[in-house]
């Protein structure tokens, strides 16, 4: 029987979190045989713009003081342009690389109820920053906070992306909206954030990853896809993290990128599953719904 597969999907929203977090990070998945998709925000990092929309951490110590002003008192980096050096590092430590969005903050704050023009503009230049980087066409999106609408659906199958993961749920689905079918599976996140653990139901940090190994002791027989943040895990709760790679190691999952999870799926039989919207802690987020037709 093969191993079961947890793949790992990070988040990378600023600068200061590529620069020095994603490094970190990809030491740390080294040390314990990990790999992971690496989603990152590709041009102006406006964080302070949508300092609502982050995860609710101590947001000083995980994003820092010229992140949380980014866009607003301060000006807005590149990320792209400053740090392709550490983008291509990652994908040549054999982890795999994919879109977050261009502008993270204006994707945040507006995705959900953009027209068709503003989400073309916005993930077409997203894509070809990427290429301008990576030298191939994207393959994977993962949108900023799980938001999108009926024209980013479109866009991920004419983009040519081979997988997405932009919802939350239960298990890989294709997508449906609207009644329309979208030719790009889903590989939604399956299980609760770190930071949204926190804090919830009396469970404080230190126990944290206890809870979560313990939501992923019994697994699905599709596995588990796990959401990071770079900033969040790759910096204050790193030690955490360590804890949670042990512990799944220990548990016999084979941590992986969305890449390699996939492989693993027959993806011409997935189900299909209809799109909603449920709230969240930092706003909407697409989620799983019932199956298509049942």
């Amino acid at each position: 029987m093969p191993p079961l597969k947890l793949a790992l999907r990070i988040e990378v929203a600023t600068l200061r979190g590529t620069r020095k977090a994603v490094p970190r990070l990809a030491d740390l998945l080294g040390r314990h045989g990990a790999r992971a998709t690496f989603l990152f925000s590709l041009g102006p990092d406006r964080t302070g713009r949508a300092i609502g929309a982050l995860p609710r951490v101590p947001r000083l110590r995980c994003y820092g003081p010229a992140a949380l002003l980014s866009g607003t008192l301060l000006p807005a980096a590149d990320i792209g342009l400053r740090c392709a050096d550490v983008m291509r590092a990652i994908r040549d430590a054999d982890h795999e690389v994919g879109i977050h969005a261009y502008d993270r903050a204006a994707w945040v704050r507006h995705a959900a109820g953009a027209g068709e023009r503003w989400t073309r503009t916005a993930m077409q230049r997203a894509c070809e920053r990427f290429e301008n980087i990576f030298g191939t066409p994207a393959l994977t999106h993962g949108a900023a906070g799980w938001r999108m609408n009926r024209h980013a659906w479109r866009q991920t199958q004419r983009l040519g992306f081979r997988h997405g993961s932009d919802t939350r749920g239960l298990h890989p689905f294709v997508p449906v909206v609207n009644g329309e079918i979208i030719a790009c599976p889903q590989l939604p996140t399956t299980l609760p954030t770190l930071d949204e653990l926190i804090g919830v139901d009396g469970v404080i940090a230190d126990n944290a990853a206890r809870r979560l190994l313990e939501l992923t002791r019994d697994p699905p027989t599709t596995g588990h896809v796990c959401t990071l943040r770079a900033e969040v895990e790759g910096t204050l709760f790193a030690p955490l993290l360590e804890a949670l790679l042990a512990g799944w190691r220990a548990l016999g999952y084979e941590l992986v990128s969305l890449r390699e999870y996939a492989a693993g799926l027959d993806l011409a039989r997935l189900p299909r599953h209809v799109v909603i919207e449920k709230p969240g802690a930092n706003g909407p987020a697409s989620a799983q719904g019932k199956e298509f037709l049942t």
